[in-house]
């Protein structure tokens, strides 16, 4: 048992390992957050406006305002660590109102947050991690990357997916493949997760919305932000070291059909 224990330590283990979270104050970026240190990890939590209300108190945790789209601030936020162990590109925005009413300016910025700012992050972490040759990265998209929401679900008032939002996380996934290709030889792992609906505690979808899109999916319900979690540590551990490049997609079987 003994030899047991030591060998899921070494294979899960994320003990001490330096692990920055963008996104960090979001609700699935708040479980992430509380899952590393729950693993023993030293996390560094970034999001665009620092609320403390939302800070989870522990000493093993350290909070920074980052614009990932601001190539300034993701350079000087780096130049405060020596080395990262994991990155985890969480940080993400969506818009809302109907396609037809769609403005530049909503479309441009989802583009810069979820796109630019996912770039920004991985070219700044390969510059920060190269020289040590070793570094992992996972990426947040999301299955509506892969798949298209089914408008029957939404009614009048409801917060529609946008075919920005899919595109930018479709663009994750493929971004993802393209590093893992690239960053190998530095020993820099990439992956991705594509997590299902997640039920927002804060601000809850309407009762209609939950119903439908339960009524789809195979497992008959939507996503709790832990149910992400399991996936977010074995991509970030040893257990996954034969892993780079793939799209991990955690959604209840919605994407099956």
């Amino acid at each position: 048992m003994e030899k047991t224990n030591k060998y899921l330590k070494e294979l899960f283990g994320l003990d001490g390992k330096k692990v920055l979270v963008t996104g960090a104050l979001g609700q699935l970026g708040k479980v992430m957050c509380q899952g590393f240190l729950d693993a023993g990890s030293i996390v560094i939590g970034t999001d665009l406006d620092l609320d403390q209300k939302k800070f989870i108190k522990d000493d093993n945790i350290s909070y920074y305002s980052l614009d990932i789209t601001s190539k300034p601030s993701v350079e000087n936020l780096f130049k405060k660590y020596s080395s990262i162990d994991i990155l985890i590109n969480n940080a993400g925005v969506s818009t809302f109102e109907p396609f037809e009413d769609r403005l530049e300016e909503s479309f441009d910025w989802v583009s810069d947050v979820n796109l630019k700012g996912t770039f920004l992050c991985i070219q700044e972490y390969f510059k920060h991690q190269k020289n040590n040759k070793c570094g992992n990265v996972v990426n947040i998209a999301s299955i509506y990357g892969l798949i298209s929401p089914d408008p029957k679900m939404y009614k009048k008032g409801d917060r529609k997916n946008s075919e920005v939002y899919g595109a930018t996380k479709a663009g994750i996934i493929q971004m993802t493949k393209y590093f893992a290709v690239h960053l190998a030889e530095k020993n820099i792992k990439v992956n991705a997760i594509s997590p299902g609906g997640i039920f927002n505690t804060e601000n809850p979808q309407s009762e209609y919305f939950i119903g439908e899109y339960s009524r789809r999916n195979p497992m008959g319900k939507m996503a709790k932000a832990e149910e992400i979690l399991g996936a977010v540590l074995y991509l970030a551990s040893d257990a996954s070291s034969y892993v780079t490049g793939h799209n991990l997609v955690v959604d209840g079987g919605m994407s099956c059909w």
